[in-house]
């Protein structure tokens, strides 16, 4: 790149954040080096140590994507493709087991440098719109705003918006304010708003260690694990994508103590086991706030840790 070239572009994303842009998305990322990208987020950090930056490098090979993060290569965040393909797998056939999501977490011995770091999603304005019900779309927030990572959603997928259609085929249409507010009570996006605003709650949602309890067709455990001297936070989700009830039994790594369950404010006083049943397509998030002290899940945590 020419240096006076590569200079009036670092300059101009400077005056953006100056102007009040909190965070940058960088489309097409793959196209250009990555030496360019290393000495653009340099000297964005430089004046500005905090800004989030995220890309599009549009491949399924989580070993070709997870470079941009690599400090060498500027440490710039990523679309999550390959989870974007594993939750529409997952979310637009109601026979899909979870155990299917495992493998695109890389919670542990993953590519990326920083696995919490990534956007995750399920469509864009690139792709198609994801062909699922009502339910699937509810069943794919539930995971998107609870499990690692950042999540992103196109607008009109909060009410499936020409779900399953192309790019070029209905996916960008107009979807004009009328037709905003008519969906404004739309089971999918009552159900996004609501787990939402449990993600924007606690911290250890947003920012905690995943540790997975089980997952295995239509049921899902696991914990996130926060602990700073600002916040000691122990979550526990229970997700169900089945049309029935489902009963869970929680007894492996689960520290006892007062938890709580955040939206229909249930609390159990544990001592070896949290029972309890979610409804059909539901997601329960029970919080402990204490020191994590239990063994198992404490040597859980510090081996996650590694990989943070």
């Amino acid at each position: 790149t020419n240096p006076a070239v590569q200079d009036y572009l670092i300059n101009s994303y400077l005056y953006w954040i100056e102007q009040g842009a909190s965070a940058f998305r960088i489309d097409t990322i793959k196209h250009v080096p990555h030496r360019f990208w290393k000495i653009m987020a340099d000297r964005i950090r430089e004046q500005h140590p905090n800004f989030f930056m995220f890309a599009e490098s549009y491949d399924y090979n989580a070993n070709f994507i997870a470079q941009h993060t690599l400090p060498k290569n500027g440490q710039i965040s990523v679309l999550d493709f390959p989870g974007q393909q594993a939750i529409t797998q997952v979310f637009e056939d109601p026979e899909s087991d979870f155990a299917q999501l495992k493998d695109y977490l890389h919670l542990t011995h993953g590519p990326y440098h920083n696995v919490y770091d990534l956007t995750t999603f399920y469509d864009n304005h690139d792709m198609r719109r994801m062909n699922a019900s009502d339910e699937g779309f509810i069943d794919a927030h539930n995971w998107l705003f609870t499990t690692r990572g950042i999540p992103v959603i196109y607008q009109g997928s909060e009410f499936g918006f020409m779900r399953g259609t192309a790019e070029h085929a209905g996916n960008r249409n107009f979807i004009g304010q009328e037709t905003l507010n008519k969906q404004a009570n739309h089971p999918i996006r009552e159900g996004l708003i609501e787990v939402a605003n449990i993600r924007k709650q606690l911290p250890a949602l947003q920012q905690g260690l995943q540790i997975t309890h089980k997952m295995l067709g239509d049921k899902a455990s696991f914990y996130r694990v926060l602990q700073t001297e600002q916040t000691q936070q122990i979550v526990l989700v229970l997700l169900n994508k089945s049309n029935q009830t489902q009963p869970f039994v929680i007894d492996e790594m689960l520290q006892d103590g007062s938890w709580e369950e955040q939206l229909s404010g249930e609390q159990q006083e544990v001592n070896g086991a949290l029972r309890t049943q979610v409804e059909p397509h539901g997601v329960q998030v029970w919080v402990l706030n204490a020191q994590l002290v239990q063994p198992e899940l404490l040597a859980a945590a510090q081996h996650a840790m590694r990989y943070k």
